[in-house]
């Protein structure tokens, strides 16, 4: 678990991920939190469904690498967003992150302060050197999330930018 000003960061179990995508409130009720209005993407129902769950199950991996890591805002008691590590770190020691704010929480700040949270708990896990992401160029707020935290673009296509923040190990 990882805690910062506003938000607790909280990486769900396999069981735990199966009541996420059920998206019928019994993740909050076993959290002991306030209901949410939270729908999930098809984008994330289907990594869902072909890599977080498959991979949080195979219990020769770290699931800490493939779970959701949700955001709990402690004035709320409300989950408003989650992130995912797609992976143990490579021959490089660089993982990649992917993340998203529920629609009532974005505008104020809480994904920066995810990212940064998850940048602090890098630092003092082995193996890491770099945090890597992947934004759809018409998507500002998520590059300002990176950019906030020190990323810096190193690449691009046609519809993506590639960033990467490298650690000071």
């Amino acid at each position: 678990m990882i805690e910062t000003r506003r938000l607790v960061l909280k990486p769900l179990t396999y069981e735990q991920l199966v009541k996420y995508a059920k998206c019928d409130n019994s993740l909050e009720a076993e959290l002991n939190l306030n209901k949410t209005s939270r729908t999930i993407s098809s984008e994330l129902k289907e990594a869902l469904q072909n890599t977080i769950l498959p991979n949080a199950a195979d219990k020769t991996k770290n699931y800490l690498y493939s779970t959701l890591w949700t955001a709990i805002s402690k004035t709320d008691n409300k989950m408003i967003g989650d992130l995912c590590i797609v992976g143990e770190p490579n021959s490089q020691g660089e993982i990649e992150i992917g993340y998203g704010t529920y629609d009532e929480f974005q505008g104020k700040g809480f994904m920066t302060e995810i990212v940064a949270g998850i940048i602090e708990w890098t630092k003092n896990e082995p193996g890491i050197n770099a945090i890597t992401a992947t934004t759809e160029k018409v998507n500002s707020a998520s590059f300002k999330v990176l950019q906030n935290n020190g990323f810096i673009q190193i690449g691009e296509t046609e519809t993506s930018l590639y960033w990467k923040l490298q650690l000071g190990k």
